[in-house]
């Protein structure tokens, strides 16, 4: 049953609401009806009351989640379509990443396309030469929105099921959108989500910058013994202000970093734009390659990628483009 509080937050006037209510047609709902079949000023009565009942119970709503929308990606897409060419930019090549990384990232929908409703991310153990000339044996996707979208603070969340296996590294992070100025790590980075399939039950959060690139400032969060993060979909966020970020796996906060984070040295880069990455790398110096028991293909399934600003902060403000 809807409530009034989110009838209200999708969108529905408080006018046409009124208006909804109070027509004359209480078959629409029997046990309306048999309570308001006295006079519509009864009716309008009870509406007022209702209405102040709802009324807290947005502003109740509000304050557990101080957050208005501002960009999303919902995958709802035909079945079999690429990434949102608008929303999304592939990355493609095969040269390692700087991290020895052994998959060739490519634009195929063999490696990633739209499907009921999720982004599919698959990593695939096969032999490919790609335009820059790499030969690798396995390929995969990575997605950026540089160019397309970029936020300074807000709420960044995505609700994923993961891949397993050893030699698999998920993860759903963001850059500063100066790199191709600056470099890195002096434009920033936060990653949101890192697994690495040898920790089955375990989730990285960190942020990189100048002076801390090495995983310095790296916390992690674990499942219940015996539980994998790739049997179910998980809520993965971030809540970045300027002088905080929190981390969050299934709205459970398991750390904060602050400018108190900081030694001699280093530099705090978390106030620009920043941009979203999603990706399923294979191999690697941290993950270690693939095995014997790694099973291919592996997908990553994403049901969705939203951003907020505080619902508070100035709309004008230089936060997003």
């Amino acid at each position: 049953m809807l409530s009034l509080s989110r009838v209200l937050q999708q969108g529905k006037s408080l006018t046409t609401l009124a208006n909804e209510f109070l027509m004359p047609h209480d078959a629409k709902c029997p046990l309306l009806s048999e309570t308001l079949m006295t006079s519509r000023r009864s009716r309008g009565l009870s509406f007022t009351v209702i209405l102040l009942l709802g009324a807290s119970a947005v502003a109740q709503s509000s304050a557990k989640f101080p957050w208005t929308l501002v960009w999303s990606d919902e995958f709802n897409s035909p079945n079999g379509s690429s990434a949102d060419p608008s929303k999304w930019v592939m990355e493609t090549g095969g040269k390692g990443w700087g991290n020895h990384e052994l998959e060739y990232y490519t634009a195929r929908l063999d490696n990633v396309h739209q499907q009921d409703g999720n982004l599919v991310i698959q990593a695939l153990r096969e032999k490919y030469t790609g335009p820059d000339g790499s030969t690798r044996d396995y390929t995969s996707a990575r997605l950026k929105t540089l160019g397309k979208f970029s936020q300074t603070y807000g709420r960044f969340e995505a609700r994923i099921r993961i891949p397993r296996g050893q030699g698999l590294w998920p993860a759903f992070w963001m850059l500063g959108d100066d790199i191709d100025r600056v470099g890195w790590p002096s434009c920033g980075e936060i990653d949101i989500m890192e697994n690495i399939g040898k920790e089955p039950g375990v989730v990285h959060g960190s942020i990189h910058g100048p002076g801390f690139d090495d995983g310095n400032l790296e916390a992690n969060f674990s499942l219940p013994a015996g539980q994998a993060l790739a049997d179910d979909f998980h809520l993965y966020a971030v809540e970045w202000e300027p002088d905080a970020i929190r981390f969050y796996v299934d709205d459970h906060l398991y750390v904060t970093r602050t400018h108190a984070d900081m030694r001699p040295g280093w530099k705090w880069s978390f106030d620009h734009p920043f941009f979203l990455l999603l990706n399923v790398a294979v191999g690697g110096d941290w993950p270690g390659s693939p095995d014997a028991t790694t099973v291919f293909p592996q997908t990553m399934l994403v049901d969705y990628v939203r951003v907020y600003r505080r619902a508070d902060s100035s709309p004008t403000a230089p936060a997003e483009r």
